[in-house]
């Protein structure tokens, strides 16, 4: 039976070269997969999935408009696939969440959505939410804060690398923006 999967944490932690080991494992075996990412970010390049230690892959695009179970079916019919993944999963909507889930209950193709749970603010993202209240299986990718535990908070900077608690939710960006940092040292805004 296919499955919805989630693997969320903050900034940095490897979802991305996660998310591309997986597909490449799929993908060595001679099974066909489909790799979607965030139209809104393009900081590897437009229809590019990138890790921060080298590794790439071309992509599908998804917005807040896409449908993605008749996109997914679309390929499906095209070429059967083995596995579905997503990199920025923040970014789906809450219908799209639920597209996916259809992808793995009707289509029986299973769904793996890499994304960050919460925003510079501690809040959810509306992807991250409905992936953590609908998927099957909800998988932590750790990362740590500079005094060593584990980071699950993320703080927005400015180019003076000064902390940022205001503004719009989506803001693109990566290690020059985004700072993972514990629970503790995000309350007390402290970037170590």
């Amino acid at each position: 039976m296919a499955k919805l999967y989630f693997y969320y944490s903050t900034m940095n932690a490897g979802k991305t070269t996660t998310l591309l080991q997986s597909a490449y494992n799929y993908v060595e075996r001679g099974q066909h997969v489909v790799l979607y990412t965030a139209k809104l970010d393009n900081r590897a390049g437009v229809g590019k999935i990138a890790s921060r230690i080298g590794l790439a892959q071309d992509a599908n695009l998804f917005d807040v408009t896409t449908d993605l179970y008749t996109d997914i079916e679309t390929h499906h019919t095209a070429q059967k696939l083995d596995c579905v993944f997503f990199d920025e999963s923040q970014f789906l909507t809450k219908e799209q969440v639920r597209q996916l889930g259809h992808v793995a209950d009707k289509l029986g193709i299973p769904v793996l959505a890499y994304g960050i749970r919460t925003d510079f603010q501690g809040e959810l993202f509306e992807g991250s939410k409905y992936l953590l209240a609908w998927a099957d299986n909800l998988n932590e990718i750790k990362t740590i804060c500079h005094c060593g535990r584990k980071a699950n908070m993320v703080v927005r900077v400015d180019e003076n690398g000064h902390i940022i608690t205001d503004g719009i939710q989506i803001q693109i960006g990566g290690n020059d923006t985004y700072i993972s940092l514990c629970r503790k040292h995000f309350y007390e805004q402290n970037l170590g």
